[in-house]
């Protein structure tokens, strides 16, 4: 039996959960999240891989695969980053295909359906090249996971999250959103605040308010931001952006969301099952005799 499975959870001094073994691999503790909306598809994705608190690089996660006039289609990776660089590299070079011995490429999908699939593939094969010598080491950790919007040609906007065996869910109107990685932190802001009916530009502050919030809880999280905006028909991309540190925006987006977060909290009643109790006062030190 693999016993990868049941490794402890630890956390290191900073309070980040950890396995032991797995954290000089490369393990990428990203966040990434993806928004579609009737007036369109938002997808941001932060760049910090951590190794450890002594080793944390800068790589990018958000992947972009356009087509003016064809197609404009993002790939957001979170998981252990040498596999989700060889799926990537895969997508780009092509997936052998076993029953006809072609090769296909993520640019060649004709629908975002036979995208999610492709890429599904690509992790399956991925994982039947390396995964057993991966998993035999108990230093490597095979998880990954994806998100693909974007649109082709011909057919709708569509946002998928792809998961470490190759399967697929897809975002709906009732739930607008995905994500992936480090994402307990910024789904309730999303949970309260993203409708489907809501404009892009809300749509995209309200999820750079989200990364802002794991930004605030988890330092495996980190700027810069890569953010891709794609609008209905357009087939192409409305806005491809890097927030770097000190980016102004963003600076004020956080500064403002923690003093509204503030400002509600002072003024929410307190709650009215503590009326007998006084603030308390400490007593005055008695002089020695």
């Amino acid at each position: 039996m693999n016993d990868i499975s049941f490794r402890p959870t630890l956390r290191d001094q900073m309070g980040h959960r950890y396995s032991p073994g797995s954290r000089n691999e490369g393990v990428d503790m990203t966040y990434c999240c993806g928004v579609l909306v009737r007036d369109g598809l938002v997808l941001i994705a932060d760049t910090r891989t951590n190794a450890g608190l002594d080793n944390i690089s800068t790589f990018r996660k958000l992947h972009i695969f356009e087509e003016p006039g064809r197609h404009v289609i993002g790939l957001a990776a979170a998981g252990n980053l040498s596999v989700t660089q060889s799926v990537v590299s895969m997508l780009n070079e092509g997936v052998d295909d076993a029953e006809t011995g072609e090769r296909h490429q993520l640019r060649e999908a004709r629908t975002m359906f036979q995208a999610a699939q492709l890429v599904g593939r690509a992790i399956r094969q991925v994982h039947h090249m390396n995964g057993m010598v991966m998993e035999q080491s108990s230093s490597i950790n095979f998880e990954v996971s994806f998100l693909l919007g974007g649109q082709i040609s011909g057919g709708p906007m569509r946002l998928y999250m792809i998961y470490t065996a190759g399967n697929f869910i897809e975002c709906t109107q009732d739930t607008p959103f995905l994500q992936i990685g480090e994402h307990k932190y910024g789904k309730p802001v999303l949970d309260r605040a993203v409708t489907y009916e809501m404009e892009i530009a809300d749509a995209l502050k309200t999820s750079l308010i989200s990364m802002d919030s794991t930004m605030r809880s988890n330092l495996g999280v980190g700027l810069p931001i890569d953010v891709l905006v794609v609008c209905p028909d357009k087939l192409q991309a409305e806005l491809k952006y890097r927030i770097e540190p000190g980016e102004p925006y963003f600076h004020d987006l956080r500064e403002r969301w923690s003093a509204a977060l503030r400002a509600a909290h002072s003024s929410i009643p307190r709650p009215p099952y503590l009326k007998d109790v006084r603030t308390y006062v400490p007593a005055k030190p008695t002089e020695e005799a």
